[in-house]
């Protein structure tokens, strides 16, 4: 369980993998590592149909909304999709092929072209039981501290991986060349 929860919690940080990162980039590499924990500790149980609605806010300046949801289970994996609606940064597609026994990120196409799967080395600096309460209500949650070691950032996420679809995530500020990312979970369906 705590194992399924770290990797939650890494998969919802994210640091720029790409040269030059996208709104998209900030929030999708956030999610990876926690995918990958969660598929090696409980195993990836996620159905086609299972949704997560964010409320994304760039360092005040870019606010937007971000739907994740899975598209389809087949013999190679499982399709998540995030579609990201930035407003005047514009809208945002990506598509991530997931193997649900490792969690391993097998393709990554942002908005029709295929993408390297993002690096990451994040430490869990503390973690601990809390509640939070977010636009989709109030949750028990794990409330952790992580730290990029590249450099040494720090991202604070709340998140139930047994309650909320795909990463888990309640609620995550991290730092980013944005500025300030906060994402907030609104609703959820699980199928």
């Amino acid at each position: 369980m705590i194992k399924a929860i770290i990797a939650t919690l890494a998969l919802t940080f994210s640091v720029s993998a790409f040269a030059t990162p996208s709104v998209a980039d900030v929030v999708v590499q956030a999610q990876l590592p926690a995918i990958a924990e969660q598929a090696q500790t409980l195993g990836l149980d996620w159905k086609v149909g299972d949704t997560a609605n964010y409320n994304l806010d760039m360092g005040g300046f870019i606010k937007g909304k971000m739907v994740m949801s899975v598209k389809s289970v087949e013999a190679d994996g499982i399709w998540m999709i995030q579609d990201m609606d930035l407003g005047f940064a514009g809208k945002q597609n990506v598509e991530t092929l997931i193997d649900p026994n490792t969690g391993a990120v097998k393709k990554m196409i942002v908005n029709g072209k295929e993408q390297e799967v993002p690096k990451q080395d994040v430490e869990v600096v503390d973690i601990k039981e809390d509640k939070i309460t977010v636009p989709a209500g109030t949750f028990e949650c794990v409330h952790a501290i992580l730290k990029d070691k590249k450099d040494n950032s720090e991202i604070n996420a709340w998140i139930n991986p047994q309650l909320i679809p795909m990463s888990g995530l309640l609620k995550q500020v991290a730092p980013s060349q944005f500025g300030k990312v906060t994402v907030e979970l609104t609703s959820f369906s699980k199928k």
